[in-house]
């Protein structure tokens, strides 16, 4: 991985803000970086309440969709939540289906199969429905492409609400109501919210519309921060206000799954984070969906008996292992394909095809191979003559654009900058190979496959004080648009060390020294940095974040490593 350390411009407002909070420079500038500057908006960022988030009735049809749903209830209808099976819409789901199961009897939910279905509402889904007596579906982070299957449903006497932030296309489905706040002629005022999101803003609404208090909703908020964080959103504004406050109602969660998920990933005894519902919790949700049936996911967490919940969390672990297994395989068959191929080698873009490949776990083997390869990547799974395939990239290439350039030899695409999905007909891979080639020699530059690394400024190890690690505390929950902070400390020595640590010693631990400040510094993955601390060891920039650890009962503040230069005065490249 090579990084270019881009820093965040000196701001003017530093001093001023420094003495309005009574914060450390750092802290300042930081804050200033994520577009704080006055006292209003500081206690908005670094303490907000569920008060501030906005009137869901600000969204466009959200008056048409509560009313629908309310008459559903009160008629006592049948009625279907209708979700996605990755994280944000399983928690979507189980959010609404038991908000409204509180209210009714008559509701029930459906996950659509990833291996059967495919994404989004599909006519399989539609009929089952229709099989259950529904008469109302609620379509959570999917649906807003669905045109035809939401003719479809009407036309057999089903309504449809969409809930749903994905990008729009040309034609709203005609539904009850279609609550999106990307579609152009919705005001509301926050545009970035996931799917769980706008599950919880559409509860939010109808517990208003039909005389309920909104603290009926809080005991749900944890799902709300587990879908939020994995859908890897902007950290901002009510995504920010709802994770803060999930994070906090996870850590006291009542929900027997979500307890017993917890246990499986080892983080009972655990300050729950962002990082550890991303990298801890997630992956064994997402594993259900890739490896089989994710409807175990609501059954995980809606069920009531201890029992049942450690045997399904068991079951989800055993998935993710499986999953993690199968993503080795395919990374290594990948690699050996690459390495084999003259011209994959050279090519400026890698597309690679297999019948072997399991269509959940390509996404994160074409994550690896853009990290190993330093490409945009796609990996296609290849079944009865079509291709289903992930795409990746890192750094400026915009992958979305690039397929676009492809999109003749395509059945159809989708997705955004950095990740993107596909079908295709096996016998158009060859050429789509050559053009993806082609497209990206001609966009790309050098550069743009260079991962940024965007420090927030330097520091001093003077600066860091516990009560600086304690204002850097409150900056949290960390995520996309409020990356963890990152400083840079330049012209530091090693002291003792480095150390390699870990089962396969691939992990760099070692001491630094300014002046009379010494501070322990941990890297992981970052083995490989050994030899050049040795080689220039009073010559050392450092590239981190500051963070407590704690070991044998004594608590300490560390470097944990983003990257390491030797004097470089614009930041390395590794």
């Amino acid at each position: 991985m090579k990084y270019r350390w881009v820093f965040e411009p000196p701001h003017s407002e530093t001093n001023t803000l420094m003495e309005t909070l009574n914060v450390p420079r750092g802290i300042a500038q930081v804050l200033l970086n994520r577009g704080v500057s006055s006292m209003e908006e500081a206690r908005y960022f670094l303490k907000p309440t569920l008060d501030d988030l906005h009137n869901p009735f600000l969204m466009q049809g959200m008056d048409r969709a509560v009313e629908r749903i309310a008459a559903a209830l009160q008629a006592g209808e049948a009625i279907m939540v209708y979700g996605d099976y990755d994280v944000d819409g399983t928690t979507a789901t189980t959010l609404l289906y038991l908000f409204l199961r509180a209210l009714a009897e008559n509701v029930s939910y459906y996950i659509p199969n990833r291996m059967h279905e495919g994404y989004g509402l599909s006519y399989t889904g539609i009929q089952e429905a229709q099989r259950r007596g529904v008469s109302l579906i609620l379509s959570v982070d999917c649906g807003i492409t669905a045109v035809e299957e939401v003719r479809y449903a009407r036309s057999i006497g089903i309504d449809v609400i969409v809930i749903d932030h994905h990008m729009p296309g040309d034609e709203l489905p005609d539904g009850v109501a279609v609550l999106n706040p990307k579609r152009p002629d919705c005001s509301y005022p926050f545009k970035e919210l996931c799917g769980v999101g706008l599950a919880y803003k559409t509860a939010q609404a109808l517990a208003e519309q039909i005389g309920l208090p909104d603290h009926v909703l809080y005991p749900h908020l944890d799902l709300v921060a587990m879908g939020t964080t994995a859908d890897i959103v902007p950290l901002r504004n009510e995504n920010r206000i709802l994770t803060k406050h999930g994070l906090a109602m996870m850590q006291q969660t009542q929900k027997a799954g979500l307890q017993a998920l917890i246990d499986a990933a080892g983080l009972r005894e655990k300050d729950l984070t962002t990082d550890q519902l991303v990298f801890g919790l997630a992956p064994r949700i997402n594993a259900a969906g890739r490896m089989g049936d994710a409807s175990r996911v609501v059954r995980l967490l809606t069920t009531e008996e201890r029992q049942e919940a450690t045997e399904l969390a068991a079951e989800l672990n055993f998935e993710n292992q499986r999953r993690r297994q199968q993503d080795t395989v395919a990374f290594q068959e990948a690699k050996g394909i690459v390495e084999a191929d003259p011209f994959l080698k050279e090519a400026s873009g890698l597309v690679l095809a297999s019948s072997e490949w399991h269509p959940g776990v390509i996404g994160i083997v074409a994550s690896r191979l853009v990290e190993a390869y330093l490409r945009p990547t796609i990996m296609i799974a290849v079944e009865g003559g079509v291709g289903r395939g992930s795409a990746r990239t890192m750094g400026d290439f915009h992958l979305y654009n690039a397929l676009k350039e492809c999109a003749d030899l395509l059945i159809q695409f989708g997705g955004h900058h950095h990740a993107a999905g596909l079908s295709i007909e096996e016998k158009q891979i060859d050429a789509f190979r050559m053009r993806f080639h082609e497209v990206v020699s001609a966009r790309a530059t050098p550069t743009d496959f260079i991962q940024k690394l965007t420090i927030d400024t330097e520091l001093e190890l003077s600066e860091i004080t516990p009560r600086m690690v304690k204002l850097l505390k409150m900056l949290a929950p960390f995520g996309p648009e409020n990356h963890h902070p990152v400083f840079v400390t330049r012209r530091l020595s090693l002291v003792g060390g480095p150390n390699l640590i870990g089962n396969e010693r691939n992990h760099l631990k070692f001491r630094v020294r300014k002046g009379d400040q010494v501070f322990e510094a941990i890297g992981f993955g970052m083995a490989g940095y050994a030899d050049r601390l040795r080689a220039n060891p009073d010559a050392i920039d450092l590239a981190y974040t500051v963070e407590e650890n704690t070991w044998n009962g004594q608590t300490t503040i560390q470097l944990r490593l983003k990257d390491i230069g030797a004097g470089e005065p614009d930041g390395p490249s590794r």
